[in-house]
């Protein structure tokens, strides 16, 4: 898990400079394993990975990559 994590932020590291849909790689490993937890569950994959091929961290990030993920961040004030 832990080693899934650290890759997770280096691939983030790498594509933050064209990813500007999230304001933040923390926000981004959020997202991201809250949609994981989805697709486990059997939620569809909204790209074209295989997932019995690919694992859903992958599958996920490829999904905000490409900005298939919709959310809203509510801030507390």
């Amino acid at each position: 898990m832990i080693e899934q994590t650290e890759q997770l932020v280096e691939e983030s590291a790498e594509t933050e400079e064209r990813d500007n849909f999230v304001d933040s790689k923390y926000r981004k490993i959020i997202l991201a394993a809250q949609r994981s937890k989805q697709i486990q569950r059997g939620a569809t994959p909204r790209v074209d990975l295989d997932p019995r091929k690919s694992k859903s961290t992958r599958i996920a990030m490829r999904e905000l990559e490409e900005g298939k993920v919709n959310f809203e961040v509510i801030t507390d004030k």
